[in-house]
């Protein structure tokens, strides 16, 4: 299976200039990318090939007086901004027609100096390296240093260096885990559990446990709302603008760390404990448009249950979703009879067949369980399920390794 180990960056001065500079050039390829071939539809012309562009816009560029600054940077770099460019629209095209899961996917756009996020990729043929004291060699930026959280376990195939909102440099590894590594990491266990997810508990489990939700945003958002009207006051295009510009986005981006990082912790201690897990499939773009939205969007509940997902088929777990118009709330765990809705005030009620009193969230994460088990018996659940994506958050950068993380 392929992941992503992503690993905070300290870049000195000359080389946050560089970083800039391969930044601006691989915007500049790719824009120019999306420009010849938005020429060639307005004029009836069939797309240029990869490798026409690729001549023309690096290659050719790179001799004339315009874009003779190309040179300044790996090649790498702009080669692997224009396969962006053609992924963007292999994408863009695969939604048009249906093939591709999810949200419809718009036309690639022109990328700006000002997005909230820059990155470079470098491939293998790149020739960057770690070097013996932990630091991350690239191309024509230099050995930049890094500050590990754990050791890689095996060597990477690429590196992917970004620069988010908040200013931070952080380079994300993909690597290539190995399957024998991760059963021996988390043995089977017979035990299985049922997730219901909500907002006053974060989670409530089959066997009685609730997770309290941390309201990372609601905690911050007096701090927040106070940045936000130091921005406001601020004149646009003022370097003063700028620098609160940029406190807003670290204290929203220390908020995002510390969901990801909570989690992290639980979905990893869920898959550790059980052999089969049982989520809701919450329908979560209609509640946040609720007046629950802020909570609903506090909580992070995809980004949860998609940490199970992967994780699940990294260790050979089963991950079951219930259908999200299972009447787990309606229906009584323990006679089957189903008690009919409920408003969300109501978090205890008493079975009218069995007399049963029963706690919402504890019930339905029983009728999670159960209506998981069914599911795979009648589906029967993979031993070892398919390869997954290389996720973009797999690991943090707190701290340094016991040992050298030399790949």
């Amino acid at each position: 299976m392929q992941l992503r180990y992503a690993f905070r960056l300290y870049p000195e001065p000359g080389q946050r200039l560089a970083l800039a500079r391969a930044f601006g050039c691989a915007r500049v390829v790719f824009n120019d990318a999306v420009r010849a071939r938005e020429d060639a539809r307005g004029a009836g012309e069939p797309f240029p090939t990869a490798g026409e562009l690729s001549k023309k816009l690096i290659t050719a560029a790179k001799q004339t007086a315009s874009r003779a600054w190309l040179g300044e940077v790996s090649s790498v770099v702009l080669q692997q901004s224009l396969r962006d460019a053609e992924a963007a629209y292999k994408n863009f095209f695969a939604s048009l027609k249906g093939e591709r899961k999810g949200a419809k996917t718009g036309a690639p756009r022109f990328k700006s100096r000002k997005d909230s996020r820059q990155s470079i990729r470098f491939t293998a043929n790149a020739r960057w390296s770690i070097t013996g004291s932990g630091r991350l060699n690239l191309p024509k930026i230099g050995a930049v240093k890094v500050k590990w959280s754990r050791t890689l376990p095996a060597r990477p195939s690429s590196v992917t260096v970004v620069k988010d909102a908040a200013g931070r440099y952080f380079a994300s590894f993909v690597v290539d885990t190995d399957p024998g590594a991760d059963a021996a990491r988390m043995p089977g266990t017979d035990q299985t559990v049922g997730i219901d997810l909500g907002l006053t508990h974060f989670a409530v489990l089959s066997d009685g446990t609730k997770i309290d939700s941390p309201r990372f945003l609601r905690r911050a958002e007096k701090k927040l709302k106070k940045a936000q009207r130091e921005l406001s006051r601020k004149q646009k295009g003022s370097k003063n603008r700028a620098k609160a510009r940029l406190k807003v986005a670290r204290a929203h981006a220390k908020v995002a760390d510390a969901r990801r990082e909570f989690h992290h912790q639980l979905s990893t201690q869920l898959i550790r404990d059980n052999q089969a897990i049982g989520v809701e499939d919450l329908a979560v773009q209609g509640l946040a448009r609720t007046r629950l939205a802020r909570s609903v969007h506090d909580a992070g509940w995809s980004a949860f249950v998609n940490m199970l997902e992967y994780k699940a088929a990294r260790y050979g777990r089963t991950l079951v979703k219930i259908g999200r118009f299972e009447p787990t709330s309606q229906t009584c765990s323990a006679c089957g009879i189903k008690d009919g809705p409920k408003p969300l005030n109501v978090r205890e009620w008493t079975c009218t067949a069995c007399g049963t009193v029963h706690d919402r969230d504890h019930n339905a994460a029983k009728n999670v369980k159960t209506a998981a088990g069914r599911a795979v018996t009648a589906c029967g659940a993979p031993v070892r399920p398919g390869l997954v994506p290389a996720q973009r958050e797999e690991t943090g950068s707190h701290g340094f390794p016991p040992e050298p993380c030399a790949a």
